[in-house]
């Protein structure tokens, strides 16, 4: 089994373990991880998940020892389905294509390069080592970011950084990456997983549904004008605030949380 499910109360923490090949990814743990992340999406009692891997290593990528197996097997890239109608296809790193209504959680120690730097992308926050690193590693072989990579990079950290980043496929260290917002939070080496949990607790401490609703508004408002972004800001807003946001203002008034006390909310 390479994809493991642990709980502890609210936080989901999952956890990849195919460390003979430094948790680079195979089809069949892509599928059991889109499994994984649909399973937490779908529970009710679930709000926050942590995506981790055993062993030192994040993701080293795609499995390419696998892929060179299949050359000539699979079915060609241009024929995969991005029509309007339907879910996307699924991406070769497994969830690089889904939209969750939850938040997850990159715990990264080591290597989290090519498809494996593309799955930390794809998650909503980023918490590494400081001994860890990203890189489009993939950039030596002639295999092209196929999960979003060259399409979440420049969203997250610029257009100029974002190009010298792929186009040189050179390491970069976690400093770096906290420094140009490509990771949120440093832990100390060993450590990335219990930071990772804590900050998912703090996340799900909170109310939930306004708290997906402001999400979901910052992930759609990419492209749209202010107009239109703050059109859907409220049509995201609105019906959140009348499940908690009134009760919440009601503790407010009560004396709760006063003066950023979070500790009694």
């Amino acid at each position: 089994m390479t994809t493991t499910i642990e709980r502890d109360g609210p936080v989901t923490t999952i956890v990849r373990a195919r460390t003979h090949a430094r948790n680079a990814m195979d089809p069949a743990s892509a599928e059991a991880l889109v499994e994984a992340l649909l399973a937490f999406d779908r529970d009710p009692d679930q709000s926050v998940a942590v995506l981790w891997g055993a062993g030192g290593a994040f993701c080293a990528g795609f499995d390419l020892k696998f892929a060179a197996t299949q050359v000539g097997k699979r079915q060609p890239l241009s024929d995969l389905d991005f029509s309007e109608h339907g879910p996307p296809p699924r991406g070769p790193m497994g969830p690089s294509r889904l939209e969750l209504s939850k938040p997850v959680i990159a715990a990264i120690a080591g290597p989290a390069v090519a498809g494996g730097m593309e799955l930390a992308l794809w998650c909503d926050l980023r918490v590494m080592e400081e001994t860890a690193f990203m890189g489009v590693y993939c950039r030596r072989w002639g295999v092209p970011l196929i999960d979003g990579g060259t399409v979440r990079l420049p969203r997250i950290v610029g257009r100029g950084r974002a190009l010298d980043i792929i186009l040189t496929g050179r390491k970069v260290p976690a400093e770096e990456c906290l420094r140009i917002g490509l990771c949120e939070r440093l832990a100390a080496p060993g450590k990335s997983r219990e930071v990772a949990e804590a900050l998912a607790r703090e996340i799900a401490r909170f109310p939930q549904a306004c708290m997906r609703a402001d999400r979901r508004s910052v992930l759609l408002q990419e492209g749209l004008s202010e107009r239109e972004g703050l059109r859907s800001e409220w049509a995201s807003s609105s019906p959140a605030f009348e499940r908690e946001g009134a009760a919440g203002a009601a503790r407010f008034a009560q004396g709760k949380g006063r003066h950023g006390d979070f500790a009694d909310i």
